[in-house]
């Protein structure tokens, strides 16, 4: 027993030693620095590498690279604040802090960081070098100083801080402006501000951004983990004019926080003639919307009061009424001068031939890609670990060059999957920080879905294709996985590419320690075959092996995931639609099968609703406001046309109607008897109790609703937009407070995009996990797709519990 404490006693400790080595480091998984210099070295942990980097002699070591399955550990003089960062699959870059850290501590003579500017803007001369200052402090005069390139630093314990030689001959040296560490300040609207401010300007306690109460709220840290919402510290995620928080009071749902801002703006690039992606940059003189209309003066409050004032947005260049995008829209855009229309986009020519941020997408008939994909033209944004795909022309989280300005024929549209480079299958950057980029949850169209298999960079040649006598069994001979296949026990024994595992427990042709039977004794790595047992790493892509080709360490197994009937999974793959609905998408037929047409005894349709269970409905209250007797009312399932001649129509009859609590749009449904599930007919799921829907999640509306006249009428139409937090969505210029804590928005704010007279009573739906949940019901608007008027539907979440009770009791 002492012997047994012992070893838990040491293990423990270690435990806690690799975790305080590692937490110097900020890990980036799938990302790859090239370097010249650089040493390499075979370890069995990341621990073992970081250690490898402290030691490391032969220059100062900024990073390291880990490869798991290879146990390769690759240290680097360089990190990604000086060289550019690739894609690499199975990669884990760490990064040492201090090396990244853009502010001082006191002096700042542990400075450590890349800022190379003077005060007045002169370019810092090199530490080594003797030209146009012949220097007194060098790198071998302050060997431990890290006097490298040219970055500022302090190796003299000056008192005002960091300095260096500069490049102008007549200015020896100056100081330079680098910011303290301690210094609780913002820059411009403080969208990146990172602070521990945790009270507001009234006095208000900040809730914590990962609770919903006392006020619940759509912005969630780990949907949106580029928007640093920790803690209850203050923070700016929607483009308000300064950081704001909730607040720990049901009486005020949230407020401002008072930060002063920081002396130096950062600087952008201007761009002057054309917009850039969503136009953030562009400073030049349009002043003209696109509908001809003159913009009104950013200074001035008439005719339209607002608050994009150039005092709340200092760095957004609101000059005269010059276009510009200040909170983060779609594009520039200008409040007008007429008064009855407040605002539009403006006009501006856009720099290179890229898809406009507000085009509507129509997506093709189905949802998969061919070859490698680099013709996917789709609207999945998801990754095969189901992270969030990074907006192709954002810089955050990730800094990258596969925009639409360099790649303009690979469609880089939106956040959706795309393969711009050549890759194996179509991927994407993702919103986490610390995943660099993942391949993307899309099926190959003429196969059975597998997981992607392989990294396949753009300098990485492609493998040849199995043979047929290499072909893999047939999938009901090798078993199946669930997710990433941790718990697959079956007896698949090759490798996507036909080549025999190697046993776990054998050395030969690969050495490996990281994943044997008894380091991983509960992961089934049998050693009396070759078998691919398990998943023991968690790896995203799935299951995999170790490889009996000594030129290939290890590949992924092709092993069908687990079939399932399952809510929220359609046979037809739906188009998901980023088009209109007044003037948009035709569903694929079937594709929503749990879309139903509310319509009177007569047949005629006036409502939609949805199939949450065989023998039941979900639909809008206002939808019964005719008739309170079951008998007024059929239920038409299985349909695509609103004339219902499809032969996989089917009609029932109500058996009750059931109202929601006084005051909401929501009502339940029970069928005479249980619809029939199959291909057309197939029930929605249903959102976890008080789920909040994340602030800009793309949901799609379904009906046969008013199309005021833009064509595909009686047809199922489709439209996808983001959720709008009820925050936004209750501005004065918005919905004026009229949206409630059981409803919730969602459109674009432009307009153009929403459900209609019609509509009511049907889905909301937002794609989740393999599924689609039902998250709204179609309630009320202020018009049909007029701007600044998002739709308005009853949050589902808010009535789980009242669904279920009323299942039960009735």
């Amino acid at each position: 027993m002492a012997a047994y404490k012992t070893a838990v006693f040491l293990c423990s400790l270690l435990s806690a030693v690799s975790a305080s080595v590692l937490e110097a480091y900020i890990k980036t998984e799938g990302a790859w620095i090239f370097s010249l210099v650089k040493n390499e070295y075979s370890v069995k942990t990341a621990l073992d590498c970081a250690l490898k980097c402290s030691d490391e002699s032969d220059f100062t070591c900024r990073s390291f690279m880990y490869i798991e399955k290879d146990q390769e550990c690759i240290t680097l003089p360089v990190n990604s604040k000086m060289e550019l960062i690739l894609r690499r699959m199975n990669i884990v870059l760490y990064e040492r802090r201090e090396y990244m850290a853009e502010c001082k501590n006191g002096i700042g003579s542990d400075y450590r960081g890349t800022i190379s500017k003077t005060l007045s803007g002169k370019t810092c001369q090199k530490w080594e070098s003797n030209y146009p200052q012949k220097p007194n402090i060098t790198p071998t005069t302050h060997p431990n100083s890290n006097l490298e390139y040219n970055f500022c630093r302090n190796p003299d314990g000056d008192s005002n801080g960091p300095w260096c030689y500069t490049t102008d001959p007549e200015k020896r040296w100056e100081h330079c402006n680098i910011q303290d560490c301690s210094e609780e300040c913002m820059h411009c609207s403080g969208e990146d501000y990172r602070g521990k401010t945790s009270t507001t300007e009234n006095g208000y306690t900040c809730q914590r951004w990962d609770s919903q109460k006392p006020n619940a709220h759509g912005y969630i840290p780990e949907v949106i983990p580029e928007k640093f919402l920790e803690e209850n510290y203050c923070r700016n995620p929607d483009g308000e004019p300064r950081p704001w928080c909730f607040t720990t009071s049901s009486a005020k749902r949230w407020d401002y926080c008072a930060i002063a801002r920081c002396t130096a703006p950062p600087k952008i690039v201007e761009e002057l003639t054309c917009a850039t992606g969503d136009g953030t940059a562009y400073r030049g003189n349009v002043a003209v919307t696109e509908s001809g209309k003159t913009c009104q003066m950013w200074d001035s409050q008439t005719p339209h009061k607002h608050s994009r004032t150039p005092e709340n947005y200092p760095c957004k260049g609101l000059t005269l009424n010059h276009c510009r995008n200040p909170d983060n829209e779609r594009m520039p855009w200008c409040y007008t001068t007429d008064p009855d229309s407040r605002w539009e986009y403006c006009k501006v020519p856009s720099c290179g031939d890229v898809p406009s941020p507000i085009e509507p997408v129509i997506a093709p008939e189905s949802d998969c890609y061919e070859g490698n994909g680099t013709s996917y033209r789709g609207v999945t944004s998801e990754t095969i670990s189901g992270k969030k795909c990074q907006f192709w022309t954002s810089m955050q989280p990730h800094t990258h060059k596969k925009t639409p300005q360099s790649y303009p024929n690979a469609d880089l549209r939106r956040n959706y999957c795309r393969n711009p480079d050549g890759d194996r299958a179509p991927w994407c950057y993702t919103t986490d920080p610390t995943v660099r980029w993942e391949f993307c949850k899309v099926q190959k169209c003429e196969e059975k879905p597998v997981v992607v298999v392989q990294e396949f960079g753009a300098n990485v040649p492609q493998m040849p294709q199995p043979t047929e006598a290499n072909q893999r069994l047939p999938a009901a001979e090798e078993g199946c996985k669930d997710g990433n296949g941790q718990s697959y026990r079956g007896p698949a024994s090759a490798t996507i590419m036909g080549v025999t595992c190697q046993a776990w427990s054998s050395m030969t042709p690969h050495q490996h320690a990281s994943f044997t039977p008894e380091s991983h004794p509960d992961k089934g790595l049998e050693s009396n075959c070759n078998k691919v047992m398990g998943n023991p790493d968690s790896d995203v892509n799935g299951p995999w092996c170790y490889t009996t080709d000594p030129n290939k360490k290890w590949d992924y197994c092709s092993i069908p995931d687990c079939a399932s009937e399952k809510c929220g999974q359609p046979k037809v793959k739906p188009r998901r639609c980023f088009g209109r609905i007044v003037g948009g998408c035709k569903s694929t037929p079937h594709s929503w099968p749990w879309q139903i047409s509310l319509r009177t005894s007569t047949g005629l349709h006036f409502c939609g609703g949805t199939l949450i269970k065989p023998q039941w409905v979900v639909t809008a209250a206002h939808c019964l406001e005719r008739s309170k007797n079951p008998g007024a009312y059929k239920v038409y399932l299985g349909i695509h046309t609103e004339r219902a001649t499809e032969p996989s129509k089917q009609v029932l009859n109500l058996e009750k109607l059931i109202l929601g609590p006084v005051g909401t749009d929501i009502a339940l449904l029970k069928l005479e008897r249980p619809a029939i599930i199959n291909d057309q007919v197939q029930t929605v799921c249903l959102p976890e109790k008080d789920y909040i829907v994340p602030s800009n999640t793309e949901c799609y509306v379904t009906g046969w609703g008013e199309t005021q006249d833009t064509g595909g009428e009686g047809i199922l139409k489709e439209t996808g937009f983001p959720v709008i937090e009820n925050k936004v969505c209750n501005r004065p210029a918005y919905l004026a407070g009229r949206v409630k804590d059981h409803e919730m928005c969602a459109g674009n704010i432009e307009g153009g995009t929403d459900s209609c007279q019609g509509d009511s009573g049907g889905p909301l739906v937002c794609y989740s996990k393999d599924s689609f949940v039902l998250q709204g019901v179609t309630s009320w608007g202020l018009g049909c797709a007029n701007p600044m008027k998002p739709g308005v539907y009853t949050r589902v979440s808010k009535f789980v519990t009242w669904i279920e009770d009323t299942i039960k009791r009735n």
